[in-house]
């Protein structure tokens, strides 16, 4: 059997074919956008495929070349449809930057990435201004979803497009040339960049496409919630595009009336975002049941953090159906969804045995592969051994973007640390048990412990600082500081919130202060968090008393 070869092509798996499928197979499909007004503007995929290669065609013309950076400051609407195909059509890597960090991070994170153009909504331009000063970018396109105007010396998004002549060469590359680059949070140290291939999008977009992955199908009204500036809406645009089901992109509404008012109007039958959204969605419901009616198989996947299985019970009795997914920028990011094995007939059906499942995060997806590792080795798969979960798989990132301070996350034979602590029972269920180095997760969001205590040490009147995670009714999650002052010093938690503020994003400072004598500390001289966490698991936010900022 030997000197056999494989007679199958190598057409390489390129981003841009799933817009050009749709374009072609789907073209009347339907894009709606929730502008900035709270108007819907409604337009087709024939339409953002053409418009896509408008705006391949004019950042061409600006001087792009292969593998330049192209940022987007935006929200989920048509026009960052077309700029997640449009870049990639160019040649160009779409970086998506998160609106939601302190400016200067986002600064941080333009110039390491070297983003050469950016595209930004123009109700973001004030955003845009705080930090503008501190990078250095070749042109601004300006996107006008809120009619506002224009800066001088930037671009206006549709006469940029007006001025393309249709003329655009198809993209020719390798699949294993980068596509799309996301970063990390920060929660340990600087924000870290994760470079996508085409091939690792496309992959991952054929995986989530299946019936036990999203499930999106060419029939379907899907709504990411989710934003695009996170992890690429978890890919859900690059799904529902290859599948050529209908989009709906809520803008910058994300309150729970706003995504209501959506999923009734334009009969949503898929949706996605973290369980903060959906547990207001679930309030908004109970307070007016009658209200709002839905489209049969609703489906919710839900992500980002834990949600409680009283989310999951409320749902289904609003006739939706709930899941979880897992993932993280290193994984594209989806790797495990929640789906009840056939194996598991006593799960089937509404009861205790469904939601010990629907609460888990899921098995892994086609491809990925996971292990548990502790201080004896690889842990088995028996619901009980935990350690770290590690996974590896053809959208796993094998490294950051020109990271300097070294890729310790990468095992020596290959696999990816996630930092999460775990358990695998022998159906191949994850179960997330804690979070490493103390990260407190609200809203889908991460925030780091030790960058707040390091600020905050800071701060001329204290002395010792620890934040722990306390647990929230609404964000899951927010931070507690625990602070001993200096012999005689003085400080409010309002002064120590405005201390930070230069430094944080605002729904990041702490919710909630202790004034105390000593912080606990460990034999070796570290802030003992588990003994905090004792000391305040009773803790009442309703007595506590509003948000100080």
């Amino acid at each position: 059997m030997g000197n056999i070869r494989s007679t199958m092509m190598t057409t390489p798996l390129l981003v841009p074919a799933m817009l050009e499928r749709a374009g072609r197979i789907f073209p009347t499909g339907a894009v709606v956008s929730r502008l900035a007004d709270r108007s819907l503007h409604r337009t087709t995929y024939r339409d953002v495929y053409r418009r896509a290669k408008a705006l391949a065609e004019g950042l061409q013309s600006l001087g792009l070349r292969r593998g330049d950076r192209v940022g987007t400051l935006m929200w989920n609407h048509y026009a960052h449809l077309e700029a997640y195909f449009g870049i990639p059509m160019a040649g160009g890597v779409l970086h998506t930057l998160n609106l939601r960090l302190a400016p200067a991070d986002i600064a941080y994170i333009v110039n390491h990435a070297k983003d050469r153009f950016l595209i930004v909504d123009d109700v973001l331009l004030p955003l845009l201004a705080k930090f503008r000063g501190e990078v250095k970018l070749d042109r601004v396109i300006v996107v006008g979803i809120g009619k506002e105007p224009v800066p001088a010396g930037d671009i206006a998004y549709e006469d940029f497009l007006a001025k393309a002549s249709g003329e655009l060469a198809p993209l020719v590359a390798d699949e294993n040339e980068p596509v799309s680059m996301c970063y990390t949070s920060g929660t340990t140290g600087r924000p870290k960049g994760v470079v996508y291939s085409h091939r690792a999008i496309v992959l991952h977009t054929l995986a989530t496409a299946l019936v036990d992955g999203t499930g999106i199908g060419h029939r379907d009204t899907a709504m990411p919630v989710v934003p695009m500036f996170h992890v690429n809406a978890w890919g859900i645009p690059f799904t529902a595009t290859m599948i050529g089901s209908n989009l709906v992109m809520p803008g910058p509404f994300l309150d729970a009336e706003s995504l209501l008012d959506l999923l009734d109007r334009e009969r949503v039958t898929f949706t996605a975002g973290v369980p903060t959204l959906w547990l207001g969605v679930v309030q908004k419901l109970k307070e007016f049941p009658n209200r709002w009616t839905f489209a049969p198989n609703l489906r919710i996947i839900s992500g980002g953090a834990a949600a409680p299985e009283s989310m999951y019970r409320d749902l289904e009795s609003f006739g939706v159906r709930c899941f979880q997914g897992w993932g993280m920028t290193e994984t594209t990011p989806v790797g495990s969804t929640t789906l009840i094995k056939r194996s598991m007939p006593e799960a089937d059906v509404s009861g205790d045995a469904r939601y010990q499942v629907l609460t888990k995060q899921g098995l892994p997806l086609p491809f990925i592969d996971i292990r548990i590792v502790n201080d004896t080795g690889e842990a088995p798969w028996d619901g009980v051994a935990t350690g770290e979960l590690q996974l590896r798989g053809p959208w796993v990132a094998a490294g950051y973007h020109d990271n300097q301070e070294g890729d310790d996350k990468w095992t020596a034979d290959g696999w990816f640390a996630t930092g999460d602590v775990a358990t695998v029972d022998a159906e191949g269920y994850i179960q997330i048990t804690d979070r490493a180095k103390d990260l407190i997760k609200s809203g889908g969001e991460w925030i780091s412990s030790v960058a707040l205590e390091g600020a905050l040490m800071d701060h001329p009147a204290v002395k010792e600082a620890a934040v722990i995670a306390i647990a929230h009714p609404k964000w899951q999650e927010r931070p507690l500081a625990a602070v001993v002052l200096k012999p005689g010093a003085t400080a409010t938690p309002t002064d120590l919130n405005e201390h930070l503020r230069p430094r944080f994003a605002t729904w990041s400072l702490p919710d909630a202060y202790v004034f105390i004598a000593e912080i606990p500390k460990t034999s070796v001289g570290k802030f003992q968090k588990t003994k905090l966490r004792e000391m305040y698991k009773d803790w009442d936010w309703d007595k506590a008393g509003p948000r100080v900022v």
